[in-house]
């Protein structure tokens, strides 16, 4: 769980790595937050305005959050970063496009003074702390509900795999987590890396497996995120399949939920926004007002990336989403409301899950 800076109970300045520093910074501090994508809501919807209010709400109101999208160009992702560093912010937090092209902004952002937080995606370069999903866990998660699902001969049947952008690090994170349970257990007849995790390249790779397998012979589908198992389910019933195979997800997005509800998906990976978003907002002010202690209660988690070993880090946990918990994952974290989620279309099945 995310540690509160409210409630460690310390004094400024003292311990942890930051222990011989006095803060640097008062309320009136900056910080850049740059996202990577508007395709999967979640950055908008939860991300920016969670990590916006928890700022101010540390700062005493004084605190602001510069925010820029990259809409997945890694080379705008930059330009974002470079203006940040003109701008002078005090620290950064980075949700990398392209784990690998950011590294030269980080260089830069590290020479200017500014530190840097890899926040959701595990950014190259000097970064100064690192807080996300346990990663490999939510793939672990993923390949076991699939095999669960597929039942005790499993081995003896084929599956798709839909994995996500070979330029997000998180992605083959997911990837070695579901191959770890996976391996040995299930015949992978078709593997795709989906380029920008765009939906349409998923159900492009889709459509192309069907072809090649036969959708008789597709007896499940592990899809890395829930925009891919959208497009996986339908480019299965765009070719006729009334009878799906499971398939996997990640997000808890409203249509996964509402589709695990009617029987299309068979689940998703839920992930606490509000918990990962606030967590970063706190990494960033103890950061940048020198608070040793508190920085350090929030990163006990060691990572490694490609060019830096050992980076501070939280991995916040994750659960397995199932018709059978969505009261008590995306409800009770008022991700959603049940009128959003029940609509006309999905009243009978909310009706059958209990959820009122």
């Amino acid at each position: 769980m995310a540690v509160s800076l409210a409630g460690c109970g310390v004094v400024d300045g003292i311990g942890g790595s930051d222990s011989k520093a006095s803060p640097t910074k008062g309320d009136d501090i900056k910080v850049g937050l740059l996202l990577p994508e508007k395709a999967n809501t979640r950055y908008e919807k939860f991300d920016h305005p969670i990590i916006e209010q928890q700022v101010k709400k540390l700062t005493n109101g004084k605190g602001r959050v510069l925010s820029a999208n990259a809409e997945q160009s890694a080379s705008k992702q930059n330009i974002q970063l470079q203006q940040m560093v003109d701008d002078k912010v005090d620290v950064l937090l980075v949700d990398a496009v392209d784990s690998k092209a950011i590294a030269s902004g980080v260089r830069k952002a590290k020479a200017a003074g500014i530190p840097v937080i890899a926040y959701d995606r595990l950014a190259e370069g000097p970064i100064d702390a690192y807080i996300s999903f346990d990663n490999e866990l939510v793939g672990e998660v993923q390949a076991k509900e699939l095999l669960k699902a597929m039942g005790s001969n499993a081995a003896t049947k084929q599956i798709v795999m839909m994995n996500g952008a070979v330029t997000d690090p998180n992605a083959a994170q997911f990837k070695a987590g579901a191959m770890s349970v996976l391996d040995g257990k299930v015949q992978i007849a078709r593997k795709y890396d989906t380029k920008d995790w765009d939906p349409a390249n998923a159900k492009s790779n889709m459509l192309e497996a069907i072809s090649a397998m036969g959708a008789s012979n597709i007896a499940g589908v592990y899809a890395a995120n829930d925009g891919i198992a959208g497009a996986v389910i339908d480019a299965m019933k765009t070719v006729g399949v009334s009878n799906l195979p499971p398939v996997t997800g990640q997000d808890a997005e409203l249509d996964a939920v509402q589709r695990i509800l009617a029987g299309d998906q068979y689940m998703s990976v839920y992930k606490s926004y509000p918990q990962e978003a606030t967590a970063a907002a706190e990494m960033a002010v103890a950061k940048v007002q020198g608070r040793g202690i508190e920085f350090d209660a929030l990163t006990r988690d060691k990572v490694d990336s490609p060019t830096t070993q050992k980076i501070p880090a939280q991995l916040v946990p994750v659960v397995a989403l199932s018709k059978d918990n969505i009261q008590e994952t995306v409800l009770q974290d008022n991700i959603y409301k049940v009128s959003e989620i029940c609509t006309a279309k999905y009243k009978a099945a909310c009706a059958a899950a209990h959820i009122k």
